[in-house]
């Protein structure tokens, strides 16, 4: 009996150890085009004139990160300081420098930022007039020239990138500013690292609710399907985006109201 006792439970052991070991398979290779979908298009709807010739003042509760006059609020993500160049009253991202965010973490928060298309129109779809703003340095509302610039859906200016498209396309023409405000809820999370709570945003572009309390399912890569990866406070972070066109997004008069 002691014999037959301990040969059983050697063997589940055994058992438990290989199955322990057993290796399930990778997902497949993924290429961006898998998760980029052209139909249907965001509607064209001409904006309001909102104030884009001029800066919105901060009110008196922001912290202003952008004034116009230097980048001290801003690092380099590789490290060091942020060296995009600084000219008349706004930034203009430096490919060669690399993505640049805040040295200040932050949750909750309402963001304004304005941005503006270079004026010399070049490349197409993804490649013309393309950066991004990262809520907590991981999640894209993404910045593009999406003024009569067809490209997948969830790619134009204002799209929670890769997962959400605009409600519509408010773009004003290369050249002229313009202004979101975003108003983020940082996710919650279980003990085992999934969301106890999503992560979501409202995105207002030039006047124009565009995304209304989107929910973010996760990471926005450009390359596979949304992760969930923990994490607490994060930056602001501006996106250098790797085309090759010559011609760069410039920015202006940002500031922030923690929620």
């Amino acid at each position: 009996m002691i014999r037959k006792t301990f040969f059983l439970t050697m063997l589940l052991s055994a058992s438990i150890v290989i199955h322990a070991q057993e290796k399930f398979p990778e997902p497949e290779k993924m290429t961006p085009g898998m998760s980029a979908f052209w139909n249907p298009q965001p509607v064209v709807v001409k904006p309001g004139k909102v104030p884009c010739d001029k800066p919105t003042p901060a009110p008196s509760d922001a912290i202003v990160l952008f004034d116009g006059k230097d980048l001290s609020k801003w690092e380099s993500v590789k490290g060091g300081e942020a060296k995009w160049k600084v000219s008349g009253g706004m930034f203009t991202v430096d490919k060669s420098q690399g993505n640049i965010q805040t040295k200040q973490s932050f949750r909750d928060y309402q963001l304004h930022i304005e941005w503006q298309a270079p004026k010399n129109v070049e490349g197409e779809s993804q490649t013309r007039g393309n950066s991004g703003i990262f809520m907590q340095g991981i999640y894209e509302i993404q910045v593009l020239d999406s003024y009569q610039n067809p490209t997948y859906n969830s790619g134009h200016a204002g799209s929670v990138y890769k997962q959400s498209m605009p409600l519509v396309n408010v773009t004003n023409p290369p050249g002229e500013w313009n202004v979101f405000d975003i108003i983020y809820t940082a996710p919650t999370f279980t003990k085992d690292g999934t969301y106890r709570t999503y992560p979501y945003v409202t995105v207002i572009h030039n006047g124009v609710v565009i995304q209304n309390n989107v929910r973010i399912n996760g990471t926005t890569a450009n390359v596979g399907f949304p992760q969930v990866k923990e994490h607490g406070d994060g930056p602001i972070l501006l996106q250098s985006h790797g085309d090759k066109t010559t011609t760069c997004v410039s920015f202006r008069n940002i500031w922030i109201r923690e929620l």
